[in-house]
This record gives C-alpha cells, structure tokens and sequence, in this order.
C-alpha cells in the first residue's frame, strides 16, 4: 500500500510534499487490547464486549471499596488505641516516655515527633497500646509531671482527609 503526502504552497495550490511516496505496512497492527478491529465487525458483539468490559469496571470498583473499608477500620482500630502526649521535653527518649506510662498497661509502639529538615523533636509525641483499657488508663496521666513538663495527654484524634470536589487548585 502506498500513499503521497500533499501539501500547500504559498499560492494554495496542492503539491507533493518532500519524501515523495512512502510505503506504509498495516500488517500486525493491533489495538491496547490485542483485538485487532476489522471492517464491518458485528455491532452485536461490539456490544456485547463493552457490557463485558463495564461489568469489570463495577467488580473493580467494588473491590476497590472493600479494601478502602478495611484499611479504614484497621487504622481506625489503631487511632483508638492510641494517644496523644504533649508537651514532652526535648530531652526525651521513647524508653523514657516507655517508663513514665508502663503502669497503664502493655505499650506497642512510641513514636516522638521530629522536624524533617532538622531532626530535633517537637515536643509531643503518640503512644500506641495494646487495647483500650490501657488508653483510659493513660488519660488519668494528664497533667502529671515528665521530667519538669506539665504533660498534655488526650486521646489521638482520627486524621479526616478533606477531599471536598470542586476545592482545589486546577
């Protein structure tokens, strides 16, 4: 199969464009899906595919929705087993902050909040129990004494994503 390549010259007359004639191969062409379109195909089966192909596309969002749901729960399982602890001193280690709240039961995990450029602390900090007996316990520690600070003891706040349509830059 061959084709020419025309073009207009300033006076708007048509003329062969540089190259000449080039030879194009369509042979092994196929679209995105490997399904290689042919003329005159069945509008039917056309159909057919695309109810396939939305059907799919709802399984998947489905799926997508359970996951979401699951993380969800999970992180919000989390959040209610942990706290928030402020005004921590500077000088504070997590083995520390570990023997200040040992007593209100067994500890998972203590993360001290830190600046990203400087890696100095913030001075607050979250605690992660094992479940929420230990939480309650650990809010009767509010404005107690760590190493000459009046601490700040609430329970973590649970992070809303604000994701409002329409707000935003773009």
């Amino acid at each position: 199969m061959s084709s020419t390549d025309i073009g207009s010259s300033a006076d708007g007359q048509e003329q062969p464009m540089e190259g000449g004639e080039q030879d194009i191969n369509y042979e092994g062409l196929e679209g995105e899906d490997g399904y290689e379109e042919k003329d005159g195909e069945d509008p039917e089966e056309m159909k057919r595919r695309v109810e396939e192909m939305e059907e799919e596309l709802l399984q998947l969002s489905n799926m997508q929705k359970q996951v979401e749901r699951q993380i969800s729960t999970a992180a919000d399982k989390i959040d209610e087993n942990s706290i928030y602890v402020g005004q921590v001193d500077y000088e504070a280690t997590p083995e520390e902050l570990r023997a200040h709240f040992a007593p209100c039961g067994t500890l998972n995990r203590i993360t001290i909040v830190c600046d990203k450029i400087s890696g100095h602390p913030k001075g607050f900090a979250y605690i992660e129990f094992s479940n929420k007996e230990s939480v309650d316990n650990a809010l009767k520690l509010d404005d107690t004494l760590f190493k000459g600070r009046q601490l700040k003891v609430l329970p973590k706040r649970q992070n809303v994503p604000f994701a409002t349509p329409g707000r935003g830059r773009g």
